[in-house]
């Protein structure tokens, strides 16, 4: 039952195959009829854009019936800024190679096979359709028709039957395979296209790393400003008063020296913080695990750990693995209502996979707020990537990955 399944999945594969070849004709005919038109009535580019549409379309399908990744430029700016970009485009022109031998290949890939399997039941029932019908018809099978009736070679034709269906059970998926490298030779990104996305992307990562550079050097700045360094001012007046009234008012003096003190071990202890936010002390001594263990320890909701690291990572990763696990662990107990978390950071060889799963409300959206952003541009400045599962009603589920290898 299961070849049976498997047999008739290929079917309806190149079955949808051949209706994604159907519109390629007219497409075709629209893409030869702009350049006169154009000529002619300045109708060509009206054309052209439908053309290419419906091309883009058609050949978008296939991708991902083939699982092709698309190749096209982002289109910007104005109408003629977009034109401009499509005719340069060389993707636009591959989909009009692809088109006609998509045509050819996907109607094959459905005729042949359904001539072959149609053709094998008739020659394996030949004798019981000599049987059935005796006597000419107007509709008589071809099978008939080929033997005149004979009982001798409608016999023969059994074991033929059974040979033309091997055929037909082998040659579906190489039909198959014919469409998928059709595909690949013609609808993927070319190298080059891979390296100017890749260019592009690395662009784009590292005004967004740059940026959160700049971003977290004004919050140092401002919380300097605002609090070690206002305590600092008010502990330097403090000593300046004592120094100013010891000889006359011991006791305000030593009162004033007792705010000072107070005020210094303040002051030492949000300098702590600060330096513990840039990075604490306990990633640089004992490495990401025990440094996400530490994390945990003082948060007032239950959470779950699975740690399988053994190795140390590279500073600059472990330090965007442990803000990034800070950051999600932050915002599942300030923005999801949940009452448990489970964070697993698993060492993967090449990667660091970290999983951070709450049982909140769900709904996060890294489009929404600032949280999952920034999570999303610290990890990307690694070539890591974040992937988000959370519907609305939870759970939610952040799954991250980090380049680590060494």
């Amino acid at each position: 039952m299961k070849r049976i399944r498997d047999r008739l999945g290929e079917l309806r594969w190149l079955a949808e195959g051949a209706a994604v070849a159907l519109p390629a004709p007219v497409l075709l005919a629209l893409f030869a009829a702009s350049v006169p038109a154009s000529l002619a009535a300045g109708l060509g580019v009206a054309l052209f854009a439908v053309a290419v549409w419906g091309s883009r379309a058609v050949a978008g399908v296939q991708r991902r019936r083939v699982a092709v990744a698309s190749p096209y430029r982002p289109l910007t700016g104005g109408p003629v800024g977009r034109l401009r970009t499509v005719v340069r485009d060389p993707a636009t022109w591959r989909d009009l190679l692809w088109l006609p031998g998509q045509f050819v290949v996907g109607l094959a890939g459905l005729i042949v096979p359904v001539t072959l399997w149609l053709g094998a039941v008739q020659c394996m029932t030949a004798p019981a359709l000599k049987a059935l019908l005796p006597e000419p018809t107007g509709f008589d099978p071809a099978v008939l028709e080929w033997t005149g009736r004979s009982g001798p070679l409608t016999w023969i034709l059994v074991p033929v039957g059974l040979g033309v269906a091997v055929v037909a059970y082998h040659l579906q998926r190489h039909l198959i395979r014919a469409q998928t490298w059709l595909a690949a030779a013609l609808l993927r990104p070319t190298a080059a296209a891979r390296l100017a996305a890749r260019v592009d992307t690395l662009s784009t990562t590292r005004a967004a790393a740059v940026d959160a550079s700049a971003a977290e050097l004004r919050r140092i700045e401002r919380d300097l400003h605002d609090g070690a360094q206002a305590r600092l001012v008010v502990l330097a007046m403090h000593l300046g008063v004592a120094e100013d009234v010891i000889d006359d008012d011991p006791a305000v003096a030593k009162a004033l020296l007792t705010e000072a003190r107070t005020g210094a071990g303040a002051a030492l202890a949000e300098l702590r913080g600060l330096v513990r936010g840039i990075h604490p002390p306990v990633l640089a001594d004992r490495g990401l695990a025990a440094a996400v263990h530490a994390l945990v320890l003082g948060s007032a909701m239950t959470v779950e750990l699975d740690l399988r690291l053994e190795r140390r990572l590279a500073a600059p990763v472990e330090a965007a693995a442990y803000f990034a696990t800070a950051e999600a662990l932050s915002n599942a107990i300030r923005h999801s209502g949940a009452k448990r978390v489970r964070i697993a950071l698993v060492d993967a060889g090449d990667t660091v996979r970290i999983t951070v799963h709450d049982d909140g409300r769900g709904g996060a959206d890294p489009s929404h707020g600032t949280g999952l952003l920034g999570i999303q541009r610290r990890l990307s400045a690694f070539d890591g990537s974040l992937r988000v599962v959370s519907p609305a009603g939870g759970p939610t589920l952040l799954e991250m990955e980090l380049p680590c290898a060494s």
